[in-house]
């Protein structure tokens, strides 16, 4: 019989099951107040309440997220952007940037400030770089404190980055023998594919940072970016975005991409996943057939992804129709739960329904 990985380190399996049912009760941001709160499906990643994804719950914190973003850059070449955790056994976090902006007001005898928090900003810039780089991504997605653009990147952190498509210990299910291909597709993609995009000035990027490097803080502390070179890119040389083929000016801040080559610049707005045009969360992205991918569409181009439990198949036996596969133990109706292999089934939308369900959907 084989045997479940899960069983290899339950104490693991044991904490992220509970981190999932401490989230019960979580409003979905989609259903605006008609659902009950997060109902956790047994293998599916949605809400049994609602049917909406995790992401559209927020189930993680802060905190969850800045400890997975670790775990994907530990063990490569952007581990510098991480920090040893007291009393870890080695478990690094995210030393994830943040930007304050404190303005004064005028109003009188008594001035008072209005001040901005960005939740991330890009590493390694001076503070007026970070800014330049913020005005030139749409407002509705700056990671502004408590506003719209904050809560995209926690869904897209989810979304993009799906803690099991990293860590073996969120999969349900996984098989021994699958779990050490699995180790060995992460350990890959973290050496061959995965990057994170710098921000510099045109003709800037690669270069060397000027003295006064940031010190590493204590978990949780507030960060100041260390100051990149400061000179602007040769002002007689044209830089175009490798995107939208735009020109992008040498005082205005691009996007790097060391697997690229420096060769390469995009607009801040512009440096997006080529299958689903969204902007890489963070600047976190994947190198493949010359452009960058998100780390969900990059996964799922290498191996399949289960249209039932939103997890990479690790199988070479599993369900495959019109493009869609499947764990064949999670090839099931949507609306009823019953296994559907040898059973007829109709596909509507992506979704898998028995024909009793998709009559009852219909009508």
């Amino acid at each position: 019989m084989a045997k479940v990985a899960k069983d290899l380190n339950p104490g693991v399996q044991k904490m992220s099951l509970g981190q999932q049912q401490s989230a019960r009760g979580v409003p979905c941001l989609r259903c605006k107040g008609t659902c009950s709160g997060f109902e956790p499906h047994s293998w599916r990643k949605i809400c049994k309440s609602c049917k909406c994804s995790q992401e559209d719950h927020f189930v993680s914190s802060d905190l969850e997220d800045d400890r997975k973003i670790g775990r994907l850059l530990m063990d490569s070449k952007y581990s510098t952007l991480t920090a040893r955790v007291k009393g870890g056994d080695g478990i690094r976090i995210y030393k994830r940037n943040r930007m304050i902006m404190t303005n004064p007001i005028a109003t009188g005898k008594d001035p008072t400030f209005d001040t901005i928090t960005y939740e991330w900003a890009p590493p390694g810039v001076t503070q007026k770089l970070g800014l330049q780089y913020m005005e030139l991504i749409p407002k509705e997605k700056q990671p502004v404190t408590g506003t719209e653009g904050a809560y995209y990147r926690r869904r897209q952190l989810t979304r993009q980055l799906p803690i099991y498509d990293q860590d073996p210990s969120r999969c349900r299910g996984l098989l021994e023998n699958e779990l050490k291909v699995m180790e060995e597709f992460v350990k890959q993609y973290k050496s061959e594919a995965l990057g994170v995009g710098e921000v510099a000035l045109p003709g800037q990027g690669g270069l060397p940072k000027e003295e006064g490097k940031q010190q590493d803080k204590p978990e949780g502390a507030e960060t100041t970016a260390p100051t990149t070179n400061g000179n602007i890119g040769d002002p007689s040389k044209e830089y175009v975005c490798e995107f939208c083929k735009g020109a992008a000016p040498a005082d205005s801040p691009v996007v790097y991409s060391d697997r690229a080559g420096y060769s390469k610049q995009w607009h801040p707005a512009c440096f997006v996943c080529t299958k689903c045009s969204e902007p890489l969360v963070d600047l976190i992205y994947f190198w493949k057939d010359g452009a960058p991918w998100c780390g969900r569409h990059y996964c799922e181009s290498v191996r399949p992804r289960c249209s039932g439990c939103d997890e990479i198949i690790f199988s070479e036996d599993y369900q495959r129709v019109e493009d869609l596969s499947w764990h064949r133990k999670h090839f099931v109706c949507e609306g009823c739960e019953q296994q559907l292999g040898g059973r007829a089934y109709i596909i509507t939308k992506g979704q898998l329904l028995c024909p009793t369900c998709s009559k009852s959907k219909r009508s």
